[in-house]
C-alpha cells in the first residue's frame, strides 16, 4: 500500500496553525508522517480562504509549508461546489468535499481530515477526526 492520501478541512488546518490550539499535536502528528513521506497532504484553496478570515495569517502559513500541497479551485470543483451551496454546505466544507471524493487521480477518495466529520456524514466522503 502507498501513502495515505489526506486533505485538511478549515478546522484542520487552523489547528495546525495554531499551537495554542488541543488538535494541534493531532493535526502536526500527520504533518510529520508526510514529511517522512508516509502519506500526502492537501489543503483546498477555497476552504483556507474563509478560514483566514476567521484566523488571519492561515492561508500564507498553510502555503508555506513543506509539505502540504495547496489544491486549487478550478472549473470542476467550482461545479462540485456550486451543487454543494445549494444543499446547504458551506464555502469552507465544499472545496474540502470535492477534494476528498473519488476522483481520475484518486479512484478510491482521499481521506477528509476534519475537526467535525458529522458535518460531512452525507458527503460521500471519507472523514475523520485527527484524534481518533
Amino acid at each position: 500500500m502507498g501513502p495515505i492520501a489526506v486533505v485538511l478541512d478549515h478546522t484542520t488546518a487552523a489547528a495546525l496553525h495554531n499551537p495554542k490550539d488541543p488538535h494541534n499535536e493531532a493535526v502536526a502528528a500527520f504533518y510529520v508522517q508526510a514529511s517522512g513521506g508516509l502519506g500526502t497532504l492537501y489543503a483546498p484553496v477555497l476552504s483556507l480562504t474563509p478560514g483566514d478570515s476567521e484566523q488571519s495569517g492561515l492561508l500564507p502559513y498553510i502555503h508555506g509549508l513543506r509539505f502540504i500541497t495547496i489544491e486549487p479551485f478550478d472549473t470542476e470543483a467550482a461545479l462540485t461546489a456550486a451543487a454543494l451551496l445549494h444543499a446547504g454546505y458551506s464555502w469552507a466544507d465544499v472545496h474540502a468535499i470535492h477534494a476528498a471524493r473519488p476522483s481520475a487521480d484518486f479512484p478510491a477518495g482521499r481521506f477528509l481530515l476534519t475537526l467535525t466529520p458529522d458535518l460531512y456524514e452525507r458527503a460521500g466522503v471519507q472523514a475523520v477526526h485527527p484524534d481518533q
